[in-house]
């Protein structure tokens, strides 16, 4: 099972816009560019809906037979782990190992010991083709990796054999990622990622790292582009140059995550991956929950106070609702407008706020990102946010498909 040259991950927290999704990405096909959907919902995502991976599988299935898709498409377990891949094994054909919790563990001195020999066939140094400066391979670089990453890739093995003991060999498509740290791995790092991968005997076909700068939920990526472009552009050197020596699988591409809007680097993106006729993974799952919340406004009426109502919500519970995004998000709380001034506001003014078009006078990604984190509050309405979205179908739906193909698409592929 292989996944297409460029796929994107078009998760759906509340399960309702899989054919608004897949409609972009039709769009997309018929303007000569084809790209696999991949539906993909987070384990934490599941538990803060009381949702089940068989419902992620269900919507995909259901998009697919209503509109007719006759390409290949898939269901990600997103950022799983050993502790809960058992969830998902049944009804995903696409698996994100997540190990980052796994960087910087100790390995015995046994399995460093053993990886630091393999390393000896490598030479003193390794020259990728296009990169300027060679790999200097010195016994401290061998110990600072083997520390940093060998039990996170040993960790992925395991995960990755769990997963093929259950579903069988070539049967699922395998994602390394670790992405979710602070500090980024560099394309030297990526290297040695790469050989650990290899030697594990782990046939990843995606790989996510986390690169320098800020990726933050919903929101345009804050830092510098053009280290983030010389980064993206060695990773895809290094990549290439793992697949011929390492025999790692050929159609092996960088995946590049977060429920961020990248409009900044989607430029960059696409001039590198054009330049060397590589493939990529994107995810955008998270930005389809603010579209439909964006949908609701739009529609006014009782959608649009529910609508004000989830961002009331989730300014009172800001805390508890930032927690688990600690990482990705960055909201000024000066910026933030009170709950009487929402109160106040017309379903443009909401949703001009809410929706990312850069340079609009009324847009806030301080607010963008709260309610990007609040969807809670959305689930805890439970019937009535779940059937407003389907009273407002198609408002929700055009608001969704417009996104993703206007938005990240067109950005992504140059259409």
């Amino acid at each position: 099972m292989k996944i297409g040259k460029f796929s994107l991950g078009v998760g759906d927290r509340f399960e309702h816009e899989g054919e608004a999704q897949l409609r972009a990405i039709q769009r997309a096909t018929a303007e000569g560019v084809e790209i696999t959907p991949v539906w993909n919902k987070s384990n934490r995502e599941h538990n803060i809906v009381h949702s089940e991976p068989s419902g992620t599988r269900k919507a995909a299935d259901q998009a697919v037979a209503v509109l007719g898709w006759d390409k290949p498409y898939f269901v990600d377990a997103d950022h799983i782990n050993f502790s809960n891949v058992d969830r998902f094994i049944g009804v995903s054909d696409f698996f994100t190992l997540d190990v980052a919790a796994w960087i910087g563990k100790p390995s015995s001195e046994e399995k460093i010991a053993a990886f630091k020999q393999s390393c000896k066939a490598l030479g003193s140094e390794v020259k990728i083709p296009g990169i300027e400066e060679p790999i200097v391979i010195t016994g401290a670089l061998l110990d600072e990796v083997a520390a940093k990453y060998l039990t996170a890739i040993e960790e992925a093995a395991k995960i990755y054999r769990h997963i093929e003991a259950v579903k069988g060999a070539g049967n699922f498509v395998t994602e390394v990622s670790m992405d979710e740290v602070e500090a980024p791995q560099t394309p030297v790092d990526m290297f040695f990622i790469l050989k650990m991968i290899a030697d594990q005997q782990i046939p990843a076909q995606t790989i996510a790292p986390k690169f320098t700068g800020r990726f933050n939920k919903g929101v345009d990526y804050v830092g510098d582009a053009e280290q983030f472009a010389k980064e993206f552009e060695e990773d895809v050197l290094v990549i290439d140059y793992a697949v011929k020596h390492f025999g790692l699988p050929e159609n092996l591409k960088l995946s590049v995550h977060s429920g961020s809007d990248k409009f900044t680097i989607y430029p960059i993106m696409a001039d590198i991956i054009k330049k060397y006729d590589k493939g990529i993974h994107v995810k955008t799952a998270g930005t389809t929950w603010l579209e439909e919340v964006i949908g609701l406004a739009v529609a006014g009426g009782e959608a649009l106070q529910a609508a004000k109502d989830i961002y009331i919500g989730a300014l009172a519970r800001k805390e508890e609702l930032c927690a688990p995004y600690a990482d990705v998000i960055d909201i000024d709380n000066n910026q933030l407008p009170s709950a009487d001034e929402v109160r106040s506001w017309s379903a443009q003014k909401y949703a001009d706020t809410l929706r990312h078009i850069p340079g609009h006078p009324d847009y806030n990604p301080n607010f963008r990102q709260l309610i990007h984190v609040g969807y809670k509050v959305a689930a805890e309405m439970g019937e009535r946010y779940t059937g407003l979205l389907k009273e407002n179908r198609e408002i929700v739906g055009a608001c969704v498909e417009e996104n993703i193909y206007e938005r990240h698409l067109k950005r992504l592929f140059d259409l």
